[in-house]
């Protein structure tokens, strides 16, 4: 007779929802995004930090590296890369000096939302292969996670 088998453990699944959102990001719609960030000489690292700066205009160096989980100087170096490229400036807080905040330029602004769309699109067109119920159980889903994974940060 054979062993019974398990139910999936926790690991597992982390494992599996992992694999799902890799695969999906790699064949949804990173081959054209990637395209065009080629295109302007610019790193996974750089648009992710494009990304959130675009997000969370005038945010501090110390919050892009928490949020990407790498040091302050790495954070620093891709913050850099961005402002000679002319996407991104520094700017000193009002209320203290010694505080620089992050904004994108117009360029910088006018690419992320480029490169946003991009990302929409590639979305787009997988989920619309989905029943409008299979799309809203997967949100839903989606949100339960992340609402939790907030909490646990």
């Amino acid at each position: 007779m054979g062993r019974p088998v398990s139910a999936p453990t926790l690991r597992d699944d982390a494992r599996r929802l992992l694999e799902l959102l890799h695969a999906t990001v790699s064949s949804a719609f990173r081959p054209i995004l990637w395209k065009r960030a080629v295109e302007l000489e610019l790193t996974y690292a750089q648009a992710q930090v494009l990304f959130y700066v675009h997000r969370h205009a005038g945010c501090l160096v110390s919050a892009v590296a928490r949020a990407y989980a790498v040091t302050l100087p790495a954070a620093s170096q891709i913050v850099d890369r961005l402002a000679d490229k002319r996407f991104l400036t520094r700017h000193h807080d009002p209320a203290d000096r010694r505080v620089t905040r992050l904004r994108l330029t117009r360029e910088g602004n006018a690419l992320a939302r480029e490169l946003e769309a991009i990302q929409v699109a590639g979305l787009a067109a997988a989920l619309g292969r989905l029943t409008p119920e299979a799309r809203r159980k997967l949100i839903a889903g989606l949100d339960a996670l992340a609402a939790v994974a907030a909490r646990e940060a």
